[in-house]
């Protein structure tokens, strides 16, 4: 049977990100150039308590997978903290890396290429067991790796199919029975469900919120698929261009969208009432998304908002508090 993860201390957060930052180098312009630097990401900042699931959403190149990859320390950040469970990791390495990643795992967008072909089932989930020493053999996991099975929904003779043999759907359990043999206590699920049919995103949503229910895990849900966030998460956090513009309990910002942008995301999401969805209107602003290598001063949205000053091509805005737990980044609104 499976554990449910020891709770961090009362009220103390499983992980907080503080300020965080990532910067990526570019290849040299011409023979002499040299590289240029551009930031991926800045001052990102959250906290996600154990048992909660965090929704990142924002369009491609926004920066959502860096972030699950930075908090995750699989790529090097060059500013903030990473806290997990009371202990400051941003600097953890070597042997005391190895071991906190069994407590953070990923789970991948594409069922279909992020399993080995040539591996049993059996030897996909027991992978990251024989990696961190945890067993010598796959046969003695075999009975944990029954009941993997069985959590996420797959029966026991999957042990010995390959991946061929199975739907997107099926896969995608395989995934998150494979995340779940080290017993982590986070994960981030980076699009898990995009390159599903529609018809098994929900199976594979419901099955995680009763793994968190069962188990307490707390979720990095990325996604672009505002109804599905909606569906999935406790609070939601919004990215432009490397910068979160808004963070707030989920049907406080669904409800009440602050920033222009999310504004603008949000009448985009189809509702359920035929006459409700007729008389709402579509927000498009034009503009241009901004470059990432040569952003413009100011705020990154400065180039798309209707809003915009003088301040905000001038002054990037800081999250600051609009109503309680509610953060917006935005120097008009």
């Amino acid at each position: 049977m499976l554990n449910p993860v020891s709770a961090p201390a009362p009220h103390a957060p499983l992980l907080s990100v503080q300020g965080l930052g990532v910067t990526y180098e570019t290849g040299a312009q011409g023979f002499w150039g040299r590289p240029k630097s551009f930031d991926a990401l800045q001052d990102i900042s959250f906290d996600l308590k154990a048992g909660e699931t965090l929704g990142l959403v924002g369009e491609s190149g926004s920066g959502k997978t860096t972030t699950g990859r930075a908090v995750l320390r699989r790529i090097k950040t060059s500013a903030g903290k990473i806290v997990f469970k009371g202990n400051d990791i941003t600097r953890t390495d070597g042997e005391a890396l190895r071991k906190l990643r069994r407590n953070m795992q990923l789970v991948f967008q594409d069922p279909y290429s992020s399993l080995n072909p040539r591996m049993r089932v059996i030897d996909i989930v027991a992978e990251p067991l024989l990696v961190h020493g945890l067993i010598r053999h796959v046969d003695e996991a075999r009975d944990r790796i029954t009941e993997l099975l069985r959590v996420v929904g797959l029966p026991a003779d999957a042990h010995d199919r390959f991946p061929h043999a199975f739907s997107g759907g099926q896969r995608q359990r395989i995934g998150i029975a494979r995340a779940l043999a080290l017993q982590p206590e986070f994960i981030v699920a980076d699009e898990p469900v995009s390159a599903l049919d529609v018809s098994v995103r929900a199976q594979v949503v419901n099955l995680m919120q009763d793994l968190q229910k069962e188990l307490g895990l707390g979720y990095l849900f990325i996604a672009h698929d505002l109804s599905v966030v909606r569906h999935i998460s406790h609070r939601v956090a919004i990215l432009y261009a490397g910068r979160m513009v808004e963070i707030a309990d989920r049907d406080d910002l669904y409800d009440h969208p602050i920033h222009p942008y999310t504004e603008a995301l949000l009448s985009a999401v189809p509702v359920p009432d035929p006459r409700t969805q007729r008389q709402r209107k579509r927000i498009v602003y034009g503009g241009e998304v901004p470059d990432l290598v040569n952003p413009p001063p100011g705020c990154r949205f400065s180039t798309r908002c209707p809003l915009v000053t003088d301040q905000c091509r001038k002054d990037a805005p800081k999250l600051s508090e609009r109503s309680p737990r509610h953060l917006v980044a935005c120097w008009n609104r």
